[in-house]
C-alpha cells in the first residue's frame, strides 16, 4: 500500500464515546519486513488498529489479521493489551474486515504476523497509554513523571490520586500524539501478559459450536451454490444437460461460467444454485458435462518422473549456486554417495472446505470469506467482475485451517459471479471432493544429489541437479530453491543445478512453502553422508555449522523461497538443546527401533527436531515421541500458542510423510478424499515435546518454520531402526519389512 502524506506525528486519536468511555484508533507506519525487525520505518502513516474502552473498562482490541488456526487473533491483541497495561482478564477481541485505509498487511502466511507486527502493535498500545497518562496528568495538574499506569488506571502515588482509563474519554480526545517513533515501550522484564500462558480468544466458543466459520455465514434470502469444473484444470465447456439440473427438487438456476485460462482466477464450469445445499449437491449428481480437449490431459505423474530422470542424466539447465571445484572434490573423495530423491504433490485439505458467500447488489458485491487474502480475493474479484475495488466489501470470518490453501482466492471469484449470475445471494460450498481434486498443490521435486566425504569424515563435495517444474528460469508457485539453502555456503564444494518442465497443474504454497518438501531431501541425503563416513548425524552437523564459506548467499531466484540469511550458531544451538533433551546417543535401544535427527531453518525460525521410531518386523511405521528445539528469538508471546503451533506442526509433517500423495493421470488428480489421501488419525498421533531457546535476536513467527525437520527426522529414524533408507514419499508405498 502506498505510503499516505500524513506526518511522522500524525496521529493518534482519540474521541468519547457518546454513552461514555473512549476510542483509540493506532495510525502507524506500513513497515517492510526488515523495519518491523528493527530498522528504521519510513515517512508516512496508514492507520493498523484500533482500541476501544468501555464504561465499565472493558477494553475492546480488533485483530486486523486474518485467524486460520495459527492463534494471531490472540496474540495481536496481547501485544496492544501488554503496553495498554490493562488486564487481560478485560479485553474482549473483534475480528476486523478488511480495510486498507485502516490497517495494513491483513493477510496470514509466510509466519509474517510477529516478525511485522512485534513492534507496531506494541506502538498502539504504548502511545494509547501515554496518552491516557497525559490526560490524567492534565486533570491532576501534576507532571506525567509523576504518573504510572496498572490494570487499566492511571495512579499518582504521590497524592494517592487515581483515575481508571475510561474516566478519561473527554480529556482524553484533546491530548496530543506522541511520536510514535520514540514512544517508550516497556521492558521485557516488565510484561505481564506477553509471554503467559493464553487461551485463544475463540477457544471457548469454538468447542460450544459458536458460528464464526465461513461455512457457518447465512444472509437473508440466501441460496446454496455448487459448482462443477473439469477434472482437468482449466478446460472449457463444451456442453451440459442444464434442462435435466433445473428440473430436480429444490434447483432455481443452473448455468454455465465461461472463465477465463488463468488457473488462479475464474475457470470454467457449470453454476448449481438450489434452494439447499444438499438439494444443489443432489442435482450435481444428474449432471453430465462434455469437456473441451486440454493439452494438460497429455500430463501424468508417471511422465514427470520420466522426464526428470531424462534431465538428470544432462547438465542442468542453469547452476544456481558453484563454490570450489565439485568435480575435483568427488574425484579425491574418500568415499561418494549418489542418490535420486523425490517428494510428491500434495494437497493442503484444510477441515474446512472452500467456500464464500456473496451477495450482489445494484453493481457492488458484498463477500464472507474464510480466507488469508482478503485484499488479494477483493482484487481478483474486482478485476474479473469489471468493477472497482471500492465496490467489493469483505468481511472476513475464521478459517477452519489454511495452511497457505486460501492465499488462493478463486472460490470467492467463484462465489461472487454465481451470485452476480444468479441474482440473489449465494453461499457457494465445494465437497470434499473439489477440494482434494481443485487445490493449489505443494509441489513434487526431484534431487539427484552426489556427495562425498574426505578420510577423515569431513563432508567436501555436494551436488544437488534439482528437477522442478516452470519455463526457463521461472517456476512455479512454490517450486524455487535459492543458493543459500543449506548446506550451500557450509561445504567447501557446493553445486547447485536446476532444470525445468512444464507443467499444467496448479501448485501453490503449503505450510512452510519450499522447505516442506526441501528438508526431507537435503537432510535426508545429509544422514547418508553421516553415515558413509563413520559419523554421528549430530556430530557432523554441528562440524559443518561452525565453518560457513566467508561470501553471503546469493540473492533468491525469481519467485524462489526468501535468501536463506541462515546463522550456524543459531542452528547449533537448537540441534545441541535437542540432542541434550531427546537423549541422543545415550540410549540404547532395541532392534526395530530408532531415533533419527534434522535440522533447518525455514521462515526465520531454526528447528532441530529428533524422532524416536518403531518398525515392526512386518514392516509397519510407529512414532513412538519427538523432540522439538526452536530458536523464535527473544520473546515467546504466547507459550501455549507456541506450543500448539510446533506439535501441531509436527504432527502435520508425520501425516504428509505416511501416506499422502496427489498423483497425476491424463491431466487428472486420482485421489479425491480421506480414504486415498490419509489425515493423521488419533490413534496414531505422538507425544511432542517442545523446547524453545530464547536468543537475542528478533522476534519471528511459528507457524510454519517447526515442519520441516520432522519429516527427515521420521525417514533417517527408520534408517536407524531398519536399515533402510527412505528417498521417496510417502511411506506408505515402502516395503520396510526387516528381519
Amino acid at each position: 500500500m502506498p505510503n499516505t502524506t500524513f506526518s511522522r506525528r500524525d496521529f493518534l486519536k482519540a474521541s468519547a464515546l457518546a454513552g461514555g468511555g473512549l476510542v483509540l484508533a493506532g495510525y502507524l507506519d506500513a513497515l517492510s519486513p526488515a523495519e518491523a525487525l528493527g530498522a528504521a520505518a519510513p515517512e508516512g502513516f496508514a492507520p493498523n488498529a484500533f482500541i476501544r474502552i468501555a464504561p465499565d473498562g472493558i477494553v475492546t482490541i480488533v485483530a486486523k489479521n486474518p485467524e486460520i488456526g495459527q492463534g494471531v487473533k490472540t496474540m495481536l491483541p496481547m501485544l496492544i493489551a501488554e503496553e495498554l497495561d490493562v488486564d487481560w482478564k478485560n479485553v474482549r477481541v473483534e475480528q476486523a474486515p478488511l480495510d486498507t485505509t485502516k490497517f495494513q498487511g491483513q493477510s496470514a502466511g509466510g509466519s509474517t504476523a510477529t516478525p511485522s507486527n512485534w513492534i507496531p502493535m506494541r506502538r498502539v498500545g504504548a502511545a494509547a497509554r501515554a496518552m491516557l497518562v497525559s490526560a490524567a496528568a492534565q486533570t491532576w495538574g501534576v507532571p506525567e513523571s509523576e504518573c504510572d499506569t496498572a490494570s487499566g488506571v492511571v495512579h499518582h502515588r504521590a497524592s494517592g490520586r487515581s483515575l481508571a482509563y475510561q474516566a478519561l474519554g473527554e480529556r482524553v480526545a484533546s491530548v496530543a500524539a506522541p511520536d510514535l517513533a520514540t514512544v517508550t515501550l516497556k521492558d521485557p522484564k516488565d510484561f505481564k501478559i506477553i509471554g503467559t500462558r493464553t487461551r485463544g480468544v475463540d477457544t471457548k466458543a469454538i468447542v460450544t459450536g459458536k458460528p464464526m466459520y465461513g461455512i457457518d455465514v447465512t444472509v437473508p434470502g440466501m441460496k446454496y451454490a455448487v459448482f462443477e469444473k473439469s477434472p482437468v484444470f482449466g478446460a472449457k465447456v463444451a456442453g451440459a444437460n442444464l434442462d435435466v439440473v433445473k428440473a430436480q427438487p429444490g434447483v432455481r438456476h443452473a448455468f454455465v461460467v465461461d472463465g477465463g485460462t488463468d488457473l488462479a482466477g475464474l475457470l470454467p464450469g457449470v453454476a448449481i444454485v438450489a434452494d439447499s445445499w444438499w438439494q444443489a449437491r443432489t442435482a450435481r449428481a444428474k449432471l453430465a458435462v462434455q469437456w473441451e480437449e486440454h493439452p494438460t490431459a497429455q500430463q501424468s505423474s508417471a511422465g514427470y518422473a520420466a522426464r526428470a530422470v531424462e534431465l538428470s542424466k544432462a547438465a542442468p539447465q542453469r547452476v544456481v549456486r558453484r563454490d570450489g571445484d565439485v568435480d575435483a572434490a568427488l574425484a579425491g573423495a574418500a568415499k561418494t554417495v549418489e542418490a535420486a530423491y523425490f517428494y510428491p504433490f500434495i494437497a493442503h485439505a484444510s477441515l474446512e472446505p472452500q467456500n464464500c458467500t456473496a451477495q450482489w447488489v445494484d453493481g457492488k458485491v458484498e463477500i464472507w470469506a474464510p480466507t488469508q487474502s482478503p485484499a488479494a480475493g477483493r482484487a481478483l474479484v474486482a478485476r474479473t467482475l469489471g468493477i472497482p475495488e471500492t465496490d467489493v466489501t469483505v468481511h472476513i470470518t475464521r478459517s477452519g485451517g489454511g495452511f497457505g490453501r486460501r492465499l488462493m482466492t478463486e472460490y470467492m471469484v467463484e462465489a461472487a459471479a454465481i451470485a452476480k449470475q444468479a441474482g440473489v445471494p449465494v453461499k457457494l460450498l465445494w465437497t470434499r471432493e473439489d477440494d482434494i481434486k481443485h487445490d493449489f498443490y505443494r509441489v513434487a521435486g526431484f534431487h539427484f544429489f552426489t556427495g562425498g566425504v574426505d578420510a577423515a569424515g569431513k563432508l567436501t563435495a555436494w551436488r544437488d541437479h534439482f528437477v522442478t517444474f516452470g519455463e526457463g528460469e521461472r517456476v512455479v508457485a512454490g517450486a524455487g530453491m535459492s543458493g543459500g539453502e543449506f548446506p550451500g555456503r557450509f561445504v567447501p564444494n557446493y553445486q547447485l543445478g536446476m532444470s525445468t518442465m512444464p507443467l499444467g497443474v496448479p501448485t501453490g504454497y503449503l505450510r512452510a512453502p519450499g522447505s516442506n518438501g526441501l528438508a526431507f531431501a537435503m537432510e535426508s541425503f545429509l544422514d547418508e553422508l553421516a553415515h558413509a563416513a563413520g559419523r554421528d548425524p549430530v556430530a557432523l552437523r554441528l562440524e559443518l555449522f561452525d565453518h560457513p564459506l566467508p561470501e553471503p548467499a546469493p540473492t533468491t531466484p525469481p519467485n524462489g523461497p526468501r535468501p536463506a540469511g541462515f546463522d550456524g550458531q543459531r542452528m547449533k544451538g537448537v540441534l545441541e538443546l535437542v540432542a541434550e533433551k531427546s537423549g541422543w546417543g545415550k540410549t540404547t535401544l532395541p532392534r526395530g527401533e530408532g531415533m533419527g535427527v534434522a535440522t533447518y531453518f525455514s521462515h526465520r525460525g531454526y528447528f532441530a527436531e529428533v524422532v524416536h521410531v518403531r518398525v515392526t518386523k512386518a514392516g509397519k511405521v510407529t512414532p513412538l515421541k519427538v523432540w522439538v528445539a526452536g530458536d523464535i528469538g527473544a520473546e515467546i508471546i504466547n507459550p501455549s500458542g507456541a506450543e500448539n503451533q510446533a506439535q501441531g506442526s509436527v504432527l502435520d509433517g508425520i501425516a504428509q510423510a505416511l501416506g499422502q500423495e496427489i498423483t497425476i493421470e491424463k491431466g487428472r488428480v486420482v485421489q479425491s478424499n480421506f480414504n486415498d489421501f490419509p489425515l493423521l488419525r488419533m490413534a496414531q498421533s505422538v507425544p511432542v515435546e517442545v523446547h524453545f531457546k530464547k536468543t537475542d535476536f528478533p522476534v519471528t513467527g511459528l507457524g510454519e518454520p517447526a515442519l520441516p525437520p520432522v519429516v527427515p527426522a521420521l525417514t533417517n529414524a527408520i534408517y536407524a531402526a531398519t536399515g533402510k533408507r527412505v528417498r521417496s514419499l510417502p511411506l506408505s508405498k515402502h516395503d520396510l519389512r526387516w528381519s
